[in-house]
């Protein structure tokens, strides 16, 4: 487990992370590369949506937590402290974003994080409280 500012730069110090946690459980090429891009599609919804209007960087914080399991799972949670989702169902639809203008101008909220995520993992759950933050937990099989 660990806290990393919800800053752009921690997009990869986040996959590698995980990345280096995977390792040691000798997953395929494909299992490794899906989680990473499920990590970074996750971070950066953090980044983009969670903490859009939050002032205080200080107040953004994004905790990453990997677990294994003997049965070969492997969860990925992320959690930020932002706005919440108001629609979990309408965020899940492929280019449904909330994304500011000027976000989206700069190539981000194309409205396909969660999509993503939900296509490079073999389970996804979100928790969310509109206001309180959003958790997400990955889970690939692997072994």
């Amino acid at each position: 487990t660990c806290t990393l500012p919800a800053r752009s730069v921690n997009e990869g110090l986040a996959r590698g992370i995980v990345s280096s946690f995977c390792a040691q459980l000798d997953p395929t090429v494909e299992e490794l590369c899906d989680m990473k891009t499920a990590i970074s599609e996750a971070v950066t919804n953090c980044i983009v949506h969670a903490y859009a209007t939050e002032p205080d960087e200080r107040k953004k914080k994004i905790l990453l937590k990997a677990e294994y399991f003997d049965d070969g799972l492997l969860s990925v949670t992320v959690r930020d402290y932002g706005c919440g989702i108001d629609d979990v169902a309408l965020a899940m639809q492929a280019g449904y974003s909330t994304a500011p203008e000027q976000i989206r101008a700069l190539g981000f909220g194309a409205g396909m994080g969660l999509p993503n995520m939900k296509a490079n993992t073999d389970e996804m759950t979100i928790h969310t409280k509109v206001g309180e933050g959003t958790t997400i937990r990955m889970i690939v099989k692997t072994a």
